[in-house]
């Protein structure tokens, strides 16, 4: 088939999924931190709210998804729903980050902190739910589309990891002191009050102008039955009767240590290098070997196939993740020493090689199989689709969130910053602790997550079939 999407559309796809994912690397990384400095919360209790709230928020998944399966606007039923996403998004984002001064009242913090986020949570699943089932109708070409999600996902990918290039430099634009509210917040950390505002308004403004980028330039090609009713049995049964669609899921939730990482990021940048500014360095060294490998998936993914492709990179990440906790270990011991010194940073690169598989290869897949349902009833279920892949995306962060910072806050790091702040350090435990969370668990819970795709089999022959009939009957039914 011949190439459908114009050069301008890719780019438009590539860098609305970079804003819209700047937003949420932001809340990912930075708003236990902001809860547990500025607001005085427990980090323990916050990632229990955050977990609670993703988990009351996914019960909106399939709804925006039905929603944009019975969409019968004029502007396409993905493009419209991320046009209503948008001035929710923005607005809360910043008021997340308000620093506001509970004076001490906890009950008041926690009911703040959760209904904040879980409003956040909805308006960020009216705008990801759509935007990753869009990438289904861009084009009829999979070859053509498997290229798209590639090159957007890595546009993605750095979107996620932007925050810890943006908040540096708000640190250094805001001056020491500002007041926001009449309320500073603690000062055993670099970051103010204020600084995580500016931060939040400036990436959601930024973010949400990219984001808008997507419904301005890209068309829905792939054809629909326009305002098609979508009962809850149905939805029920795009997951049971799609059994390849399943073990993608499946397999997604049980590798949702690879979203641990990212989670406690901060935390492991002040441990390990000394300042949470520095998760910089963590974040551009692990993107750089993440951007190569998802350059890297449309060429294995022609060599080996979907299936393989994705257990190759778990098995890989594993092994990595292993190797990489083994040299920090030993790093903490003697940091001074340069050949650790040089591994300790390889290796971190080297993880980030196994990320095509948890970022990338999902989309590809599940594209796959909502062609193999349409193939199999008649029904493509775009939007139900996505919004229940979404749905685990979104439980498997705030799981692999929660997991990492009781990992964080049973390390004793909260303890000791106060010590550090006064010119000591991070004891070796510490430091295993958290790097244990940040690279070996997430390696093992990738080691099991092949199992359900032993059992994948929409590739090759069976691909192309589908494929083959799937234009067929588009010809015929224009």
């Amino acid at each position: 088939m011949e190439k459908q999407m114009k050069f301008k559309e890719v780019a438009a796809y590539s860098l609305g999924l970079f804003g819209f994912q700047a937003i949420v690397g932001l809340l990912n990384s930075y708003q236990a931190e902001f809860d547990g400095s500025i607001l005085g919360a427990n980090v323990s209790v916050v990632a229990i709210l955050i977990l609670i709230a993703k988990i009351v928020s996914a019960v909106f998944d399939p709804i925006v998804g039905n929603m944009i399966d019975r969409s019968k606007s004029k502007y396409g039923k993905f493009k419209s729903m991320i046009i209503y996403s948008i001035v929710p998004l923005l607005v809360l984002t910043a008021i997340v980050f308000l620093p506001l001064d509970f004076k001490g009242n906890n009950t008041l913090c926690y009911g703040w902190i959760f209904i904040t986020y879980l409003l956040w949570s909805l308006a960020m699943t009216m705008g990801d739910v759509p935007s990753q089932g869009i990438a289904s109708v861009l084009t009829e070409n999979p070859t053509e589309r498997t290229n798209v999600v590639s090159i957007s996902n890595t546009f993605k990918q750095i979107g996620f990891s932007a925050c810890v290039v943006i908040v540096p430099i708000v640190c250094l634009i805001v001056p020491n002191g500002s007041q926001v509210f009449g309320f500073e917040g603690e000062t055993d950390t670099p970051m103010i009050g204020t600084e995580y505002l500016f931060t939040a308004i400036l990436t959601a403004l930024f973010g949400c102008i990219l984001f808008a980028l997507i419904p301005m330039l890209n068309k829905e090609r792939v054809p629909y039955v326009s305002g098609e009713k979508t009962t809850a049995k149905d939805m029920l049964s795009a997951l049971k009767d799609n059994k390849p669609f399943m073990l993608v899921i499946i397999s997604y939730f049980l590798g949702f240590g690879r979203q641990m990482a990212m989670g406690i990021q901060v935390q492991a940048a002040t441990v390990l290098l000394g300042s949470q500014n520095l998760v910089a360095v963590l974040g551009i060294v692990t993107a750089i070997g993440s951007m190569i490998s998802m350059a890297l998936c449309p060429m294995l993914i022609k060599k080996f196939n979907e299936k393989r492709t994705y257990i190759i990179l778990s098995i890989y990440g594993f092994v990595a993740s292993i190797f990489s906790f083994v040299i920090g270990h030993f790093w903490f011991s003697a940091p001074d020493n340069m050949v650790l010194t040089v591994l300790f940073y390889a290796s971190l690169f080297l993880i980030g090689l196994q990320f095509g598989a948890v970022t990338l290869m999902p989309m590809i897949m599940t594209a796959d199989t909502v062609d193999y349902y349409e193939y199999k009833t008649g029904k493509r279920m775009e939007g139900t689709a996505y919004s229940i892949l979404t749905l685990t995306i979104k439980v498997c962060l705030a799981l692999g969130t929660a997991v990492g910072l009781i990992f964080v806050n049973q390390s004793g790091y909260y303890e000791t910053l106060e010590t550090v702040a006064n010119g000591g350090s991070f004891t070796t435990s510490t430091k295993d602790i958290i790097f244990f969370a940040y690279t070996a668990l997430p390696g093992i819970l990738a080691l099991l997550s092949i199992f359900p795709m032993f059992k994948y089999d929409i590739v090759g022959e069976k691909k192309e079939e589908i494929t083959k009939a799937l234009q067929e009957k588009r010809a015929n039914n224009k």
